[in-house]
């Protein structure tokens, strides 16, 4: 049986080794890797199931790193970082990230959010016997199988979360969503105040949907209930 492969790549020797320590107790086999370029040549030459990424490595930063994995790969991405403003957080998310950590972290903590984003995966990835249906409606095409995304005859790329927010949307078009919902259905875990999570991925799908040029929204904010697909 194969085991879950997990990528560290942190330039902090000691750090890697610590997380590393505490995973192998989970039973993962650990690839470490001290930079960016390291971090794109293991995840190119083998099958990587999750990443834990720090952002101010040598050579390619974490965000590069990122964008460079979403072009091909939808696994699972935890940043852990010594950044920790909002700003650093939102643009992690932004960039294609699924959960951040601040340093100084707690292991164990660390421990439970790759458990958490690895059932996820494990869930999403698995055979259903469920028609995926493609989703049209207006000049909107999603294409659940491809995780396409054609608005108007135009390629939208889009990250896993906001890809995922949008099609749960459309397809409940006539449903309001609270914040808490969309976490939970989206992310496929319990709602610890990820609030601002949620609306940062609402607000950049809505950019990459050209809705700051139009007037009519395709996702509609019910005020004080959350959000709906206003197609």
């Amino acid at each position: 049986m194969k085991r879950t492969t997990i990528l560290i790549a942190d330039d902090e020797a000691e750090i890697a080794d610590l997380i590393a320590l505490h995973l192998e107790k989970e039973g993962y086999h650990l690839i470490k890797v001290s930079d960016g370029r390291e971090a794109i040549h293991a995840i190119q030459s083998q099958s990587i199931d999750l990443a834990i990424l720090d952002i101010m490595m040598p050579k390619l930063d974490g965000y590069e790193v990122t964008r460079q994995i979403r072009e091909q790969h939808h696994m699972p991405i935890i940043f852990l970082s010594a950044k920790s403003s909002d700003l650093d957080k939102i643009t992690g998310l932004v960039m294609g990230a699924d959960d951040y950590m601040t340093k100084p972290f707690n292991p164990m903590e660390l421990v439970a959010r790759v458990n958490a984003q690895l059932r996820r995966s494990m869930l999403l990835n698995q055979p259903t016997t469920e028609n995926k249906l493609v989703l049209e409606t207006g000049g909107l095409t999603i294409d659940p199988d491809q995780r396409t995304v054609i608005l108007y005859g135009e390629n939208i790329e889009l990250t896993p979360k906001e890809f995922d927010i949008l099609y749960l949307l459309v397809a409940h078009s006539k449903k309001v969503f609270s914040v808490e919902n969309i976490f939970q259905q989206v992310w496929g875990e319990a709602y610890y105040e990820s609030g601002n999570t949620v609306m940062v991925h609402i607000r950049t799908l809505r950019k990459k949907l050209g809705e700051d040029k139009n007037k009519n929204k395709l996702i509609k904010t019910v005020w004080g209930v959350g959000y709906t697909f206003n197609g």
